[in-house]
C-alpha cells in the first residue's frame, strides 16, 4: 500500500488542525501529563554495547565528547503541528519546546551533525507521549542507516543511550508509541568527537547562499540567485493587481505540507496543476530550503508569521495584546529577523502576520475585554506591519483570520496592511458579498479554502460531521474559483488547503496528495487553471458507499461495508480498508483494518473493540499514482448479552476516583449508560466493587473499557465484602469490551485491577454482571 499516513509536512492538515492549530496533545480529562525526570540506560538490545564499554581497556587518553546536535538541522516523519512542534525543536536547547509527530507508528527525527563524527551518546527527553520500541541509527549520507542501540521496553521520561560508532547523520527511529499519541521529545542531545571522515559542513542551516539543495533519493535541483523581485498590489477602487516586478500575478496555489527538505520532490507535482504558489505559517531558519527550492521551480512563498493565539478555536497561548510589551517586542523583532534574512531571496513573494489570531482570541477573552484585545491584536499586526515595509520594502503584508468578522478590527486598526486574507471553506462564495457589504479599501487572498470543513456540514446519523465526498471535494474548488474570479480586481487568488501527504483523518478531508498519490480535486483544480486533464491519467471514482447496519455495530463483529467504484481510465483498483478513531479518543490517524473482499467493491471488515462512533475508509488505488478515497462512519457498541444483568443500578464502590473532570463515580460503570463511566485516580492499582444486594449466582461478566484499561485483573466474589474469592484472572488485557464466561456465587462481586494498560488509571463504561 502506498497511502503515507504519518508523512513529514511543515505545514497542518485535518479539520482540527485546519480550525485549531494548536500545541501538543490534547489534555486526557483536563489534567496535566506527569512527566519523570531520570537518567537510566535502555534495557533490552543494549546490554553487550554497556559490558564492552566497562570489558575494554584503558587506551591513550581521548578528548572529551561535545555536544554536537544543537542548533543542526532535524527533520521528521511528521510533525503534530509545524508552528508548535516541528522537528527543530528538539535540537534548540531549550527544555521547554518539543517535537511531536502526528499519532501513528512508525515515527523518526533525525539530525545532520555536518560531518562524520565518533559518537559517545544520545540523551533523550521525553514528553508524556514517549516511544517504547525504537532504534538509534547513525548513516553517512542520510541514506542507509546502521542501528547501534535498540529497545523495546522503553518507559520515556529520560533516557541515556550509549554508543559505538561513527556518522554524520543520527536517527531516532520509533517503531512503537507508547500512548494513543504520536511521540514527542523535549530534546535530543547527541555527543560525539568530530573528527571522522567526511567533510564538514561550515553552514548550520538545511542550506545556504551557494548552497545546492539535495533530496536525498531525488534528482538536484541546483538554485542559482536571482535577486529578489518587487511585488506590489497596483490600482484602486476595486481594480487591484498583485504584481510581480510590473506584471500582473494571480495567486494560484496551495498551503504546503511537505517537510522542507522534500520540497524538490513534491513541487513538480505542485507546477503541473499550473500552481504558482505556496503558503506557509511559520518561518524560520529551515525556509530557506524551501525558498530555494521554490525559486528553482519559479514558485513563489507566503511566508507566514505565527502569532499567538493562532489556529482559532482550540488554540492555546493567551496573549493581552494591550498589556503585553515583552511578549509583542520579541516577536516584532523575531518577524523582523526573518525579514531581513530572506527579503532578497526571489521566491519570496509577501509577509503574512499572523493566523486565525482574532479569532482564537475567544477562548482567552470575553466581553469587552476581547473586543478592546482584538483591536489591540490588530494595531499590533499593523506596528509589524510598518516595521516589516521599512525593512522591506519591495513586499506586500497581509494577515490571515478564519472569517470575515475579523476585516473590520483590522480595517480600524490595521491600515498599514496591503492586503486582506481569510481562511474560507464551505463560506468561500459568500466572501466577495462580506466584502462588498463591509466597505473595504484594499483587496483580499484566499488563504485556506476548498472543501467544507466538519464545523460546516451536517451531522449524520452517528452525530459527527458528514464529510464530503471525494466528488463534492473536487466541485468544491472548482465552485470556490469561480467565485473569486467573479470578483476580479479585489480577490487576487487563493491558497487552496492542503498540498499535504498525510492520509490520516484530516488528510483524507483535506489533502490532495496523500502518501504522494493524486486525488480527484488534484486534477479538477489544475483543469481549473487551464491544464488539459483528459490526456491524464486519472483516479478511481467511488460514486456510492454505504456501511451495514452502521448505528450499531457490535464489537470485534464483523460488518459489510458496499461501494460502487470504477476507473476512468480501465485501470485494474486496488482497495485498502482503514479505520479512525478521531471521535473515540481524537486520535487523527488512521490503521489497517482486517477486511475481506468478498465482491467487487464489498467487504466484511473486523470492527474494533472500543465503544463509539468511528470512520471506515476505502482506498482505490490505481497503481498510477492516483487515489479515490471515500469515508463513513458507524457506532461500535457493546454485544448483546443473553440474561438479566443483576449489577445495573446497584450500589458501587470504589478505591478511587477521579474528582477533577466530571462525574466520574462508581456508580456510573453500572446506570446503563455507556456514554458514562467511572475512572479511577492515576496510580498502578485499583478496585471497583458492587453490591449486588443479596448472594445471588451468575454466568457472565462484561466489561467495557474506556480507553484507560486494565491490563492484568482478577474477578473476585465475596458475601460479606471482606474475605474474597478469585474465580477468574486476566492477564494481557486489550481494552475495548471483555467478554468474560464465568460463574460465581456471592453477594459483592469486586475487580482487583493489578495492571495498567496505559499511564492514567482504570476506567470503565460499563460493568455488567448477568444471570442467565
Amino acid at each position: 500500500m502506498t497511502i503515507q499516513r504519518a508523512g513529514a509536512r511543515a505545514g497542518r492538515t485535518g479539520a482540527d488542525a485546519a480550525r485549531a492549530g494548536h500545541a501538543g496533545h490534547p489534555a486526557r480529562a483536563g489534567r496535566a501529563a506527569r512527566t519523570r525526570s531520570r537518567a537510566r540506560l535502555l534495557a533490552a538490545g543494549m546490554t553487550a554495547l554497556i559490558t564492552a564499554a566497562f570489558l575494554t581497556p584503558a587506551g591513550p587518553a581521548q578528548a572529551a565528547p561535545e555536544l554536537l546536535s544543537q542548533g543542526r538541522p532535524a527533520v521528521a516523519s511528521s510533525e503534530e503541528n509545524p508552528d508548535y512542534t516541528p522537528a527543530r525543536n528538539a535540537v534548540d536547547g531549550d527544555p521547554g519546546t518539543r517535537w511531536s509527530s502526528q499519532f501513528g507508528d512508525p515515527q523518526w527525527l533525525r539530525v545532520d551533525l555536518g560531518q562524520v563524527v565518533t559518537l559517545d551518546r544520545v540523551e533523550l527527553a521525553w514528553e508524556a507521549a514517549y516511544s517504547s520500541s525504537y532504534t538509534i541509527q547513525a548513516s553517512d549520507d542520510g541514506t542507509t542507516w546502521r542501528t547501534l542501540a535498540e529497545t523495546t521496553t522503553g518507559d520515556g521520561g529520560s533516557d541515556v543511550v550509549p554508543l559505538q560508532g561513527t556518522g554524520r547523520y543520527v536517527r531516532l527511529h520509533s517503531t512503537k508509541r507508547a500512548t494513543g499519541y504520536g511521540v514527542s521529545l523535549w530534546e535530543l542531545r547527541v555527543f560525539g568527537t568530530p573528527g571522522g571522515t567526511g567533510t564538514p559542513d561550515p553552514d548550520p542551516t538545511p542550506t545556504g547562499p551557494g548552497d545546492d539543495f539535495v533530496d536525498p533519493g531525488h534528482p538536484n535541483v541546483p538554485v542559482k540567485d536571482s535577486g529578489p523581485s518587487t511585488v506590489e498590489v497596483t490600482g484602486a477602487n476595486g481594480d487591484w493587481d498583485l504584481t510581480v516586478d510590473g506584471r500582473p500575478y494571480t495567486v494560484r496555489g496551495f498551503t504546503w505540507g511537505p517537510a522542507f527538505t522534500s520540497a524538490n520532490h513534491y513541487l513538480p507535482a505542485l507546477t503541473a496543476m499550473n500552481a504558482n504558489t505556496i503558503r506557509t505559517w511559520g518561518t524560520g531558519a529551515d525556509t530557506r530550503t524551501l525558498l530555494d527550492a521554490a525559486a528553482a521551480h519559479d514558485v513563489r512563498v507566503m511566508m507566514g508569521f505565527w502569532l499567538l493565539p493562532g489556529g482559532g478555536p482550540g488554540s492555546g497561548g493567551c496573549i493581552d495584546y494591550r498589556t503585553d510589551t515583552t511578549y509583542k517586542n520579541t516577536t516584532k523583532a523575531d518577524v523582523l529577523r526573518w525579514v531581513d534574512e530572506y527579503k532578497n531571496h526571489p521566491g519570496v513573494l509577501m509577509w503574512n502576520i499572523g493566523n486565525e489570531s482574532l479569532l482564537g482570541l475567544q477562548n482567552c477573552y470575553s466581553g469587552t475585554d476581547l473586543e478592546q484585545i482584538r483591536d489591540a491584536y490588530a494595531a499590533f499586526v499593523n506596528e509589524v506591519s510598518v516595521a516589516v515595509h521599512a525593512a522591506d520594502p519591495n513586499h506586500p503584508t497581509t494577515s490571515t483570520d478564519a472569517w470575515v468578522g475579523a476585516w473590520p478590527y483590522l480595517e480600524r486598526n490595521a491600515p498599514d496592511l496591503d492586503l486582506l486574507s481569510v481562511n474560507a471553506y464551505g463560506d468561500l462564495c459568500n466572501v466577495p458579498d462580506a466584502w462588498r457589504t463591509g466597505g473595504y479599501d484594499r483587496p483580499y487572498l484566499i488563504t485556506e479554502g476548498g472543501a467544507a470543513g466538519e464545523w460546516e456540514v451536517p451531522d449524520d446519523a452517528n452525530g459527527v460531521p458528514d464529510e464530503p465526498t471525494d466528488l463534492e471535494k473536487a466541485r468544491a474548488y472548482v465552485e470556490s474559483w469561480r467565485c473569486l474570479r467573479e470578483h476580479d480586481g479585489v480577490a487576487l487568488g487563493a491558497t487552496f488547503f492542503h498540498f499535504g501527504i498525510e492520509g490520516d483523518f484530516g488528510g483524507v478531508w483535506f489533502n490532495v496528495i496523500p502518501g504522494d498519490n493524486k486525488r480527484l480535486g488534484y486534477y479538477s483544480i489544475a483543469r481549473t487553471w487551464g491544464v488539459d486533464t483528459d490526456a491524464l491519467n486519472t483516479p478511481p471514482e467511488i460514486t456510492a458507499m454505504e456501511v451495514e447496519g452502521a448505528t450499531s455495530v457490535a464489537a470485534g463483529s464483523e460488518f459489510t461495508v458496499r461501494t460502487t467504484m470504477t476507473d476512468p481510465d480501465g485501470d485494474p483498483i486496488t482497495p485498502v480498508v482503514m479505520l479512525n478513531s478521531k471521535y473515540v479518543n481524537n486520535s487523527g490517524g488512521i490503521a489497517a483494518a482486517q477486511f475481506t473482499e468478498v465482491s467487487p467493491g464489498t467487504f466484511r471488515v473486523e470492527a474494533p473493540d472500543a465503544l463509539g462512533v468511528w470512520k471506515v475508509y476505502v482506498f482505490a488505488e490505481d497503481g498510477r499514482g492516483n487515489v479515490g478515497v471515500e469515508t463513513r462512519s458507524f457506532r461500535v457498541v457493546a454485544p448483546a448479552v443473553d440474561g438479566v444483568n443483576i449489577a445495573r443500578g446497584a450500589t458501587a464502590t470504589a478505591s478511587s476516583f477521579d474528582p477533577y473532570n466530571g462525574n466520574f463515580t462508581p456508580g456510573q460503570a453500572v446506570d446503563g449508560d455507556t456514554g458514562t463511566r467511572w475512572a479511577s485516580e492515576w496510580g498502578p492499582t485499583a478496585w471497583y466493587r458492587v453490591d449486588l444486594g443479596s448472594r445471588q449466582s451468575f454466568q457472565h461478566l462484561q466489561l467495557v473499557w474506556e480507553a484507560a484499561y486494565g491490563k492484568s485483573y482478577e474477578v473476585q466474589v465475596s458475601d460479606d465484602g471482606a474475605a474474597w474469592t478469585t474465580i477468574r484472572t486476566v492477564t494481557g488485557g486489550n481494552g475495548g469490551v471483555d467478554d468474560l464466561a464465568v460463574s460465581g456465587t456471592g453477594r459483592y462481586v469486586r475487580l482487583n485491577l493489578t495492571e495498567r494498560g496505559t499511564d492514567w488509571g482504570y476506567s470503565l463504561f460499563e460493568l455488567g454482571v448477568y444471570r442467565r
